[in-house]
C-alpha cells in the first residue's frame, strides 16, 4: 500500500453538493461545498426533488473545482468515496451514481460511507491526535446518537432519539415562532438576547435514549396560547432544556463506559450554547471534549472522504451494484 493515499469523496445526502480531496484521511487539500440553502429558503425547508435536480447540475463543476484547488488530477486519485445513506434517496443517488462512474472510468476502488460515520470523522480532520476509543454525541437535523467509537470502523449505539432529532426540533420550533429556515442558527442567535425563564419539559428514559417531540409540542402549545411570548426568552429556554437532555445522557454514558474522550459531531454541534455547556462538562468530569471546526459540522465531503479512507484501510470496498439506502443505520 502506498504511504501517501489521495482520496476523492462525494457528499450529496441532502442539500449540499460537496466534493473533497484529502491526503491520508486527515489532511484536507480541498473541500468544495455548493449550498442550496438560498434555493430552499422560500419553501421553509428542503424540497427533495429540487435538491436532486440541483445536485445533478452542480456535481461536475464542484468536482472540477475540488481537483483544481487541490492541485491534483484524476490520475493522482487513489480511491473514490461517497455517501450512500442515510439521506434523501434522490439526492443520494446523484452522488452514488457519479462516484460509481468515476470509479469505473478511473479503475479506482469505490468506498461506500455512512453519513453518520462521516460526521464522526470530521473530528479526525480537526484533531490530528484523536484516535479511538472515544464517545461521540452525533446531533444533527436527522440524528441524535450517543455512539461508542471502538475503532475507526467499529461503532456501538448506546442511545438514540425515539422520535424527532434535536436538529429537527430546532427547525420546527423556529418555524413555530416565525424564524426563517434554517432555524437552528436563528434560534442560537436570538437566544443570546433572552433569558431561560420559561419552564419546558425535559424527557428522560431509564436508558440513554432521547426524545424531543415533547419539548417541541410544549413550545407549540405555549406559543399558540400566547403569541406575545418573548421569542428570545423562549429560544433561550428551549436551548437550555434540550441541552440538559443531551448533558444528562452524555454524563450517564461516560459513567457507564469509563471513556475520557468525548467528541461532538453534526450540524447542531455548531450551536454556541451547546459548546459552552459541554466545555463546562469537560471541566466538571475531567474529560477531553472535541468539537469539529465549524465548517466541518454541517454536511461536507471532507468528513466523508476521511471516513472513506479508514474504511479503505479496513478493506471495505464497494461493488458496482452499490445503491443508496435512505434509512441506513450505524452500528448494526
Amino acid at each position: 500500500m502506498k504511504e501517501e493515499i489521495i482520496s476523492l469523496g462525494i457528499e450529496t445526502s441532502c442539500d449540499e453538493t460537496s466534493v473533497a480531496i484529502l491526503k491520508n484521511g486527515r489532511e484536507v487539500l480541498s473541500n468544495i461545498i455548493d449550498s442550496q440553502i438560498k434555493i430552499h429558503e422560500k419553501f421553509g425547508g428542503v424540497v427533495p426533488e429540487i435538491a436532486s435536480r440541483n445536485h445533478v447540475e452542480a456535481i461536475s463543476n464542484v468536482t472540477n473545482k475540488a481537483l483544481e484547488e487541490a492541485n491534483v488530477s484524476f490520475k493522482d486519485i487513489n480511491l473514490i468515496s461517497c455517501t450512500y445513506g442515510p439521506g434523501l434517496v434522490g439526492a443520494l443517488l446523484v452522488g452514488v451514481s457519479y462516484a460509481k462512474a468515476l470509479s469505473f472510468a478511473l479503475q479506482k476502488p469505490l468506498v461506500a460511507v455512512n453519513h453518520i460515520e462521516g460526521h464522526i470523522a470530521a473530528n479526525y480532520i480537526t484533531f490530528k491526535e484523536l484516535e479511538p476509543p472515544f464517545l461521540c454525541l452525533v446531533i444533527s437535523g436527522g440524528h441524535t446518537h450517543l455512539v461508542h467509537i471502538k475503532d475507526y470502523t467499529e461503532f456501538e449505539i448506546l442511545g438514540k432519539t425515539r422520535d424527532d432529532a434535536i436538529g429537527e426540533a430546532y427547525d420546527k420550533v423556529a418555524r413555530i415562532i416565525g424564524l426563517e429556515y434554517p432555524g437552528g442558527p436563528k434560534i442560537d442567535k436570538l437566544a443570546k438576547e433572552g433569558e431561560a425563564n420559561i419552564e419546558l419539559p425535559e424527557t428522560h428514559f431509564d436508558n440513554l435514549d432521547f426524545s424531543f417531540s415533547g419539548i417541541k409540542t410544549a413550545v407549540l402549545n405555549l406559543y399558540h396560547k400566547n403569541p406575545k411570548t418573548n421569542k428570545a426568552n423562549l429560544c433561550a429556554s428551549f436551548e437550555k432544556a434540550s441541552t440538559n437532555m443531551l448533558l444528562r445522557n452524555t454524563k450517564l454514558a461516560i459513567k457507564q463506559t469509563g471513556l475520557k474522550k468525548l467528541a461532538l459531531a453534526g450540524g447542531v454541534s455548531a450551536n454556541s450554547y451547546i459548546r459552552q455547556e459541554f466545555k463546562k462538562l469537560e471541566e466538571e468530569l475531567g474529560i477531553k471534549v472535541y468539537y469539529p471546526n465549524l465548517q466541518l459540522c454541517t454536511d461536507n465531503a471532507a468528513m466523508i472522504t476521511s471516513a472513506g479512507y479508514y474504511n479503505y484501510l479496513k478493506g471495505n470496498i464497494a461493488k458496482m451494484d452499490l445503491n443508496a439506502i435512505p434509512n441506513l443505520k450505524i452500528g448494526g
